[in-house]
């Protein structure tokens, strides 16, 4: 299935997309408690979702795709979880800063770290350019979005606690303006890259959710982010180093993921850091994993000001 979060005129709703346009849940739900949101949805859990499996051959009425506007699947998500060096290619063009041993599935452990749920937005959505930083950049990433409980799974048993997959581009600020005057200290590196990703509407996720029984392999797909058409992102899910599956076990160790928390996986080689193509106002950003369809974000023009406390 691939299910949507969207607005048509004043009011937000949540739909099954088929082929010919949006089944809406609410207004063929056979009874009174019908979801109201994905999040609703995977809280509500299996019967939920095969209730709604059901809805695409009992109507004929379909919402015209182009007539709503889509957003991100789980607007506010109750955690974002993101990857820092999940590609070894990405590692290795960022100058090994983020390390990178023989075997790193075998003798390193994934680096997460949280990103505030403001920091998502939906397809077609203008990027922020926030007010404290003059170099962004772009990220494609496959997303993760967990689908029940889960605290301390195995491997074995980690997908069986996802819900489905949908794309995401983890924009990050790769200067910080307040740095300017700064003393230097210990770990400012590191809380200014952290503070690059923190920025409202830097993470656009979308254009759905695909349930994972839609998804044959997914290590197996293809990804591809293009800025004004040019190719910037070319890779495969194949070359995570940390899988779907090791990736979910791990975070479950670290703390309860929840339905509907979302986990960036990280991002392949090619972005502006490593080659200097940084963002610039105007450009348009399309990312594309094969089977979850493709998320198209514009970069919005940059502040009048920049933000200098020290200055």
């Amino acid at each position: 299935m691939r299910l949507v979060a969207y607005s048509k005129e004043i009011a937000v709703c949540c739909g099954l997309l088929v082929d010919g346009g949006v089944v809406d849940i609410d207004a063929n739900w056979q009874e009174a408690d019908a979801p109201t949101s994905i999040l609703e949805i995977l809280q509500r859990g299996g019967e939920c979702l095969e209730q709604i499996n059901k809805l695409a051959n009992k109507t004929s009425e379909l919402i015209p795709l182009d007539s709503v506007k889509l957003l991100a699947p789980i607007p506010r998500p109750g955690k974002v979880l993101a990857l820092a060096g999940n590609y070894a290619k990405h590692i290795e063009e960022a100058g090994l800063a983020l390390g990178l041993s023989d075997s790193p599935r075998n003798t390193t452990v994934p680096r997460p770290f949280l990103m505030p749920s403001t920091a998502v937005t939906g397809p077609d959505e203008v990027i922020p350019w926030p007010v404290y930083s003059d170099k962004i950049d772009y990220e494609l990433e496959l997303v993760v979005v967990i689908g029940k409980k889960a605290k301390c799974v195995s491997i074995e048993n980690a997908i069986d606690y996802v819900a489905g997959y949908t794309i995401a581009n983890d924009v990050s600020a790769r200067s910080v303006t307040f740095a300017k005057n700064r003393a230097r200290r210990p770990w400012d590196e590191f809380y200014d890259w952290l503070n690059g990703k923190w920025a409202d509407g830097f993470c656009p996720m979308g254009p759905y959710l695909v349930t994972k029984d839609e998804i044959d392999d997914v290590q197996s797909l293809d990804m591809r982010l293009t800025v004004n058409g040019k190719v910037r992102q070319q890779a495969n899910t194949a070359q995570m180093i940390y899988k779907v599956a090791d990736v979910v076990s791990f975070l479950s160790y670290l703390m309860t993921l929840e339905p509907g928390d979302v986990v960036c996986t990280g991002t392949p080689s090619g972005v502006a850091m490593a080659t200097g193509q940084f963002l610039r106002p105007g450009d348009v950003i399309e990312c594309t994993i094969e089977s979850l369809g493709t998320l198209t974000n514009t970069v919005s023009d940059r502040p009048a000001g920049f933000y200098e406390p020290l200055a």
